[in-house]
C-alpha cells in the first residue's frame, strides 16, 4: 500500500526557496537558521462590550466561535478577564475574548488565504500600515468584519464583527519580518500612495 506523501505548504517552499536566500544576502546572515521564522498566527476577537450582566449573549458568542472555527480550522478557546477594571465594566472572570492559535501546516495555509482571497475582497483596499511591528519583529493588525473570508456566508450571520491578527517569529527584527512578508506577498501599503486602510 503507498503512502501520499504531505505536499508542503506553497508559501513556506517559497520562503525556504526563494525568501531565505534573499533574506541572508540583504543582512549579511551566514547561516539559514538566522533567519526569521514564522512561529504562530494568533487571531482573537474581542467580545468584552457583548457582555449583559457579565454573560455574554448566546447568538453573539455561536457568531464567533463558528467565525473563527471556519477561518482556522480550529476550536477556539474562550479568555477571561484577569481582573475587574471598572471603567470598562468588566469583572474579573468575565468572558473578554476567544482566541485560536494556529502551527505548522494550518498556519500556513491560513496566511495564504489571508494574502491571496481575504484582503483583495477589503473595500477600498491600499494596503496594510508597516508601522505595526513590535521591537521583536512581531506583526499585529485587524480586520474589521469577517466578511473578507470567502468561506463565510454572510447570510447566516446574524452578527458582524472585527479581529486581531498577529503574527508571531522568532529571531527576527522589524525590517527582516518585513521584507520577509512583503517577499511573500504580504500587502503593505506604498509610502507614495499614501495608501492606508
Amino acid at each position: 500500500m503507498m503512502v501520499a506523501q504531505k505536499t508542503q505548504p506553497r508559501l513556506l517552499a517559497r520562503l525556504r526557496d526563494e525568501v531565505t536566500p534573499k533574506l541572508m544576502k540583504e543582512f549579511d546572515l551566514r547561516n539559514p537558521h538566522q533567519v526569521p521564522m514564522l512561529e504562530k498566527i494568533v487571531v482573537n476577537v474581542g467580545v468584552g462590550r457583548h457582555l449583559e450582566n457579565q454573560k455574554l449573549k448566546p447568538e453573539f458568542r455561536d457568531t464567533v466561535i463558528s467565525t473563527l472555527a471556519t477561518i482556522s480550522g480550529q476550536k477556539p478557546v474562550m479568555v477571561k478577564a484577569r481582573q475587574s477594571v471598572a471603567n470598562f465594566k468588566v469583572r474579573e472572570g468575565a468572558p473578554s475574548a476567544f482566541m485560536v492559535t494556529m502551527r505548522r501546516e494550518r498556519m500556513w495555509s491560513f496566511l495564504d488565504r489571508l494574502i491571496n482571497l481575504a484582503m483583495p475582497r477589503i473595500k477600498d483596499f491600499r494596503g496594510v500600515s508597516d508601522k505595526s511591528f513590535d521591537p521583536s519583529g512581531n506583526y499585529a493588525f485587524g480586520l474589521t468584519e469577517q466578511a473578507v473570508w470567502p468561506e463565510i456566508n454572510m447570510a447566516n450571520i446574524n452578527h458582524t464583527h472585527g479581529m486581531n491578527i498577529n503574527l508571531v517569529f522568532d529571531q527576527s527584527t522589524p525590517a527582516m519580518s518585513r521584507m520577509l512578508l512583503t517577499e511573500l506577498g504580504f500587502p503593505f501599503a506604498n509610502k507614495e500612495d499614501g495608501g492606508r486602510r
